[in-house]
């Protein structure tokens, strides 16, 4: 079933992960959520690519890991492998988007009282750490996901797909 909604714009960013799982399940959660494009940045591992430059053994072993989780969205999402984030994140706010980081800081808007503009980047950061403060610097708004257990954050890709689908449902 396919839902007619207003189409926003959404580009998501994951900026040095290291799970292979965690890059293919978001990989699976943008293509579900009509992502227009993943930018794998940093040291991210990402999935095999037609000008590959990572030893041959090397490659398909991450791609084997990336597909486990994404269970072929690697091939219908579009999604582009680049070492430095910073030109990514300059053409994106030329090209109109806003720079939405989801960290928790002090500066953070809860993710429910947030109003997404009609074109926005989610920026994710590291499994445990997050965003480095020298990027957080560079995004216009920091996001964060209300907790109400005892745990301080949510899995990353869990949290992704909660900004996603807030930013994809919320009214134009």
């Amino acid at each position: 079933m396919r839902y007619s909604i207003q189409m926003r714009s959404l580009v998501l960013i994951a900026h040095n992960l290291r799970s292979t799982h965690n890059v293919g399940s978001l990989l699976r959660t943008a293509e579900g959520l009509g992502v227009e494009h993943v930018y794998l940045t940093g040291y991210t591992p990402y999935p095999l690519q037609a000008s590959e430059t990572r030893l041959p053994h090397h490659a398909q072993k991450i791609d084997a890991a990336i597909h486990k989780t994404a269970l072929g969205a690697e091939q219908s999402q579009a999604w582009t492998y680049v070492a430095d984030i910073t030109p990514v994140l300059e053409r994106l706010s030329t090209e109109g988007y806003t720079l939405a980081g989801l960290e928790q800081t002090a500066q953070s808007i809860p993710l429910p009282s947030y109003h997404p503009p009609d074109r926005i980047a989610i920026v994710l950061g590291r499994e445990v750490e997050g965003i480095e403060p020298e990027l957080l610097q560079q995004l216009s708004v920091h996001l964060e996901i209300p907790m109400f257990g005892r745990k301080e954050s949510y899995n990353v890709v869990q949290a992704a797909a909660m900004a996603l689908y807030h930013c994809r449902f919320s009214p134009m």
